[in-house]
């Protein structure tokens, strides 16, 4: 199962353009396990607002 948030995740437009790799989906998106230590989907389920470039360990990164 994959994260609920998936499809609509900025992180996947990121991935696309070639600003991160593909690591960071299979390290917390493809797994229950995995998504449920990811700082954005807790952000989300507390309904807090967070930005695009906020990674699912919690460090940001420059997309300019």
């Amino acid at each position: 199962m994959t994260c609920e948030w998936f499809e609509s995740c900025p992180l996947r437009r990121l991935e696309r353009e070639g600003k991160i790799k593909e690591k960071w989906k299979n390290n917390y998106c493809d797994t229950e396990d995995n998504f449920k230590n990811c700082i954005r989907y807790k952000m989300v389920e507390r309904g807090e607002a967070h930005p695009d470039n906020l990674m699912p360990d919690g460090t940001k990164i420059d997309v300019s």
